[in-house]
Order: C-alpha cells, then sequence, then structure tokens
C-alpha cells in the first residue's frame, strides 16, 4: 500500500495555473523523485502536500488517511516530515539542540513545568537529547553535536536538517532540494543517507537539479513541466524519454543521466 498518495493536485495563482491535474504515490523503503525545469511546479507540489498551500483540486492521502489540506503540525504528528530548499537552521544553536527541536512532537510537558523545571522535564530533556545524539551520529555528525550551527560547512548543515526532519519519527520525508549547493563529495554524502533512510523503510520524495544523484538513488521519477505531469517512470525510462530530453534534460543531462544509470 502507499504512504503517501496525492490524486490530481491542482492549484492556481490569480490567473497562472501552477498545477494542474499532478499525482504520484510513493510507498515504503521507495524513493521517489520529482524533477522538471525552474518554475515546473515541484516546490508549489511540495508546498501543496505538505499543507502549506491550500488545494482546491484533488486529494492526499498520508498511511489511507485523507490528509487533504491538513495543517503542517498535524501531519508531523501522521508521520510526515520534510526539509525546505533554502535551509531553515536555528544558527545560535547548537547542532544538537536543532535537532532536539525537530522532537517536540514526542515531548510531554507544560508550559508550566518548563518554567518551574519540574523534574520530569529534565528527564524529557534527556530522551532527546539522546535521541538527537543517535540522530547525528546517523547522519555523520556526531563529532560536532556541541558546535554551534553557524560554525558548520553548508554540507553538514544540509545534513543536519535531514536529522532534525528524522527527529518526528516520519513514515513519510519530502526532501527539497538536499544537495543543492554542495560540492561532489558533500552530495555523495546525502545520497548515502537518503539510501539508508529509505532502506529503514521510510518512504522518501525528493526534489533535486542534480541528475546524477537523481538517477542513481531513485526508484522512480515523476517528471514535471509548466505544472503538468511529463513523464513518469524508472530512472532507465525517463532519461530516455525524447519529451523530457527535449523540455529538461538536453543532449549534456541526458548524457550525466545515462552515465548515472549505467
Amino acid at each position: 500500500m502507499s504512504l503517501l498518495e496525492a490524486q490530481d493536485i491542482g492549484i492556481s495563482f490569480g490567473g497562472v495555473r501552477a498545477l494542474d491535474g499532478v499525482g504520484f504515490s510513493v510507498s515504503a523503503g521507495e524513493v521517489l523523485a520529482i524533477i522538471g525545469p525552474n518554475g515546473a511546479g515541484k516546490t508549489t507540489l511540495f508546498n501543496s502536500v505538505s499543507g502549506i498551500y491550500p488545494i482546491r483540486q484533488g486529494r492526499v492521502r498520508l498511511a489511507g488517511e485523507n490528509v487533504t489540506n491538513m495543517p503542517p503540525h498535524r501531519l508531523a504528528r501522521r508521520g510526515m516530515a520534510r526539509t525546505f530548499q533554502n535551509l531553515q537552521i536555528f544558527f545560535r544553536m547548537s547542532a544538537i539542540e536543532n535537532v532536539m527541536v525537530g522532537r517536540h512532537q514526542a515531548e510531554r510537558s507544560s508550559f508550566l513545568a518548563d518554567l518551574l523545571r519540574l523534574p520530569g522535564v529534565a528527564r524529557q530533556n534527556a530522551v532527546s537529547r539522546e535521541a538527537a545524539a543517535a540522530l547525528l551520529a546517523r547522519v555523520g555528525l556526531a563529532e560536532v553535536a556541541d558546535t554551534g550551527a553557524d560554525s558548520l560547512p553548508y554540507g553538514a548543515l544540509k545534513r543536519l536538517e535531514i536529522a532534525r526532519a528524522l527527529a518526528c519519527e516520519p513514515k513519510v520525508l519530502l526532501l527539497d532540494e538536499p544537495a543543492a549547493g554542495c560540492n561532489a563529495i558533500e552530495t555523495e554524502e546525502i545520497a548515502s543517507l537518503v539510501r539508508a533512510i529509505a532502506a529503514d523503510g521510510v518512504a522518501v520524495v525528493l526534489v533535486e537539479h542534480d541528475m546524477k544523484l537523481v538517477m542513481s538513488i531513485s526508484d522512480r521519477i515523476l517528471v514535471l513541466n509548466q505544472g503538468r505531469p511529463l513523464a513518469a517512470g524508472t530512472p532507465e525510462v525517463v532519461r530516455q524519454d525524447p519529451a523530457v530530453i527535449a523540455a529538461y534534460l538536453g543532449s549534456h543531462g541526458s548524457k550525466e543521466a545515462a552515465r548515472a544509470v549505467g
């Protein structure tokens, strides 16, 4: 059964049709990539599915439940987490504190308990810190747990944001350009991390422009163009689709994709 399913999603901004009849599904342990030219509607689709943009047409189902237009915090409780194209890091906090923020859904306390520093709050903080430390180790950042986020290199910040998203123990993880701005080594670290997350049974949906990354880690690919589905299928099928080559990959991109798949 699909963990996340979007059906016939349509959104307009004023007179501009940003998405028109877009749909996809992703199952546990699967990596689905959404690609397309700038302005194709990729991030708009993410924002619609994750409750940021209201949907006027279509439906979203999470683990079989209709969650269309459900706000992001309620989606998080039901198992959906995401990262953003632009880093959303708390730079005045340490790496481990950033990840602990992502565990707030799992914590049970009140303002009064925090204010009075009751023993239960201290125990809960200890549990959250331990869980955050484990997640930092998982993304290869254990050694910088107490380092300020403002001192970390860009590639580490990308992995830190993924660790924070994992802190709410998602069933579905949406990654918006996880390797954007990363060098080749950092991109490979992201690729390995995404593979490991999917291997643990999480359904991963990612938007990404790096075709080598997309072709090497994706089980299936959805291609958008001008807010509409252009093609869908395995990396091997998509990279050879003439419409995809003409609208997005071009001859150079097609060769890069072929090398990645090969």
